[in-house]
């Protein structure tokens, strides 16, 4: 495709999701900015998700992985089953008994006010970096594909992306977003078929033989037993999969805000259930779609490797124009679905946790103030995505963003785990001590493993982190009097 026809195709995607918006925010109240008045209908929510979930980095990332890892990633999805029935039967009930919008309210009623604002910040860091990593693979593949041809600066690719996200998301946040997810999922699952079909087609594999195909091939291997000691272990990706589901989803404000607006816990039950399914259906067709590229990338000579095989290999048009049109439109839902998200979290909870909107100004101010919030973190966002661009230099983000999330995630994971299965109090103002102490310590620990125990901890340092968070808390009891 011309870079002049893919700027058509994005700037008539931007129309639709702007009209969605125009539609779905005519209120503009708070109500409908955090909680979309708890009126949103839990399959739309639960279809939304998917696309929230899956992100850039599966729709780039994803494929990339299965020359060097095969399947193995599939072993991390089957570990998110576990969690996904965690955060349905554990901490869905809790946040809706207590009526929550922020879910990191739980932690002032639970330890006190400054346990909460740890909580609250350390979210606020991982979904800054986690929301600016995603973007960050999605503007690199347009820069490549569109805005180089057309000698735009990279700056001004970041923040024109930033900027169409706030436009949508401004007025109505969370109520507009289950709308635009809903349509961004779609079109990401839409271009996930299709590349399949198109490559299968190319390779001359039928409907009949596919999975005949993919059980055949070197690539197509999910179960590593053999080595406990290596990354790729069945255990450590499970149990790193079920941890990282209850931290990246039921412990954070930008999925569980989409829960909360469900009218009923049992209509948010029901929308775990299905994301769940659907969720780990598409994992599995994202790694066989990238056992196709890498398949054929091999018999047709193509270089590219890891995150840049899939946008080479679609945006080439060999493959004929609807596989490059619906790599484009995937590629946008893919990155906008999780990042319009992100920044509607990002603002509820700036505004609830960190300055407590809610409780200092009346109705007519708090709007006043989340618009100027939502403005400040639309040009974090741009800030951070810049920094990316220059300290990142492996290409193969999945495995960054994973890494990262274990360090900002794992305390949440401790206060959480400790708050939920002990009846101890603590010294709340120590709190804070202890949440930064466990990344430090799994960090260095991390970095002499291979060497002391002979063990690599991989994703598996989320666990470490929010045991050695867990053990810090409990170093810090308070004794009853």
């Amino acid at each position: 495709m011309q870079p002049y026809q893919v700027l058509i195709l994005i700037a008539l995607y931007f129309i639709v999701l702007i009209t969605i918006s125009f539609f779905t925010g005519r209120g503009g109240s708070n109500a409908e900015f955090f909680k979309a008045n708890k009126q949103a209908p839990w399959y739309l929510v639960a279809f939304g998700m998917i696309g929230a979930t899956l992100s850039g980095v599966t729709f780039i990332s994803i494929p990339g992985t299965v020359e060097a890892d095969s399947f193995s990633y599939f072993q991390v999805v089957l570990g998110y089953t576990v969690g996904y029935a965690v955060i349905g039967q554990v901490l869905l009930p809790l946040y809706y008994k207590m009526n929550l919008t922020s879910i990191y309210t739980y932690l002032e009623s639970r330890f006190g006010n400054a346990s909460y604002k740890t909580g609250a910040s350390f979210f606020l860091l991982s979904r800054v970096v986690g929301a600016s990593f995603r973007l960050f693979l999605v503007a690199n593949v347009l820069q490549l594909i569109v805005f180089d041809a057309m000698g735009v600066p990279y700056y001004v690719t970041v923040t024109l992306t930033i900027l169409l996200i706030w436009l949508y998301t401004f007025r109505s946040g969370i109520k507009t977003i289950i709308w635009t997810d809903t349509l961004q999922t779609l079109f990401m699952l839409m271009a996930l078929g299709i590349s399949i079909y198109f490559i299968s087609e190319n390779l001359g594999i039928t409907l009949g033989s596919f999975f005949n195909y993919l059980s055949e091939s070197e690539h197509s291997k999910i179960f590593f037993f053999d080595d406990w000691k290596s990354k790729d272990h069945f255990v450590k990706q499970f149990l790193s999969g079920a941890f990282i589901a209850i931290v990246m989803t039921g412990l954070d404000q930008d999925m569980m805000q989409k829960n909360l607006t469900c009218r009923s816990l049992k209509d948010a039950q029901k929308n775990m259930l299905w994301f769940t399914i659907v969720l780990v259906f598409a994992n599995f067709l994202f790694l066989a779609l990238g056992l196709l590229l890498t398949d054929y990338a091999e018999i047709n000579g193509v270089i590219e490797k890891k995150d840049d095989l899939f946008p080479a290999i679609a945006a080439s048009g060999e493959l004929g124009l609807a596989v490059a049109i619906f790599f484009i439109l995937g590629l946008i839902a893919a990155a906008y679905s999780s990042a319009d998200s992100a920044l509607t979290a990002l603002t509820t909870s700036f505004s609830i946790d960190i300055l407590d909107i809610e409780k200092k100004y009346d109705e007519k101010k708090q709007i006043r103030v989340r618009k100027q919030i939502h403005i400040a973190i639309s040009l974090l966002l741009i800030i951070v995505m810049l920094i990316f661009k220059y300290a990142i230099a492996d290409k193969s983000v999945i495995n960054k963003l994973f890494q990262f999330a274990g360090y900002t995630y794992g305390p949440l994971l401790g206060l959480y785990s400790f708050g939920l299965f002990t009846k101890l109090q603590v010294k709340d103002k120590l709190v804070p001590l202890v949440a930064i102490a466990a990344p430090v310590l799994s960090y260095f620990i991390s970095m002499h493993s291979l060497a002391w125990f002979g063990f690599e901890f991989g994703f598996f340092i989320l666990i470490l982190n929010g045991f050695l968070t867990f053990l810090g808390l409990v170093l810090i009891t308070r004794k009853h009097h």
